[in-house]
């Protein structure tokens, strides 16, 4: 039980150690994970488009 103990009082010292980011640089950067992710969604489609129309004309020869 000490050893649960002692690893909980280091978690927290070391969380004091953490240089959070601020408000306005948090929601920037989920701003910019939402936005590329939207992003690689569509290309992923598009291809994924693209080569199923490849497939079915290879396949309906």
């Amino acid at each position: 039980m000490t050893k649960i103990t002692e690893y909980f009082k280091e978690t927290k010292a070391e969380l004091k150690h953490v240089n959070w980011p601020g408000r306005r640089q948090t929601i920037l950067y989920t701003l910019i994970v939402v936005i590329l992710s939207a992003v690689i969604a569509y290309f992923l489609g598009v291809f994924d488009f693209i080569f199923s129309k490849g497939l079915e004309k290879i396949i309906s020869f």
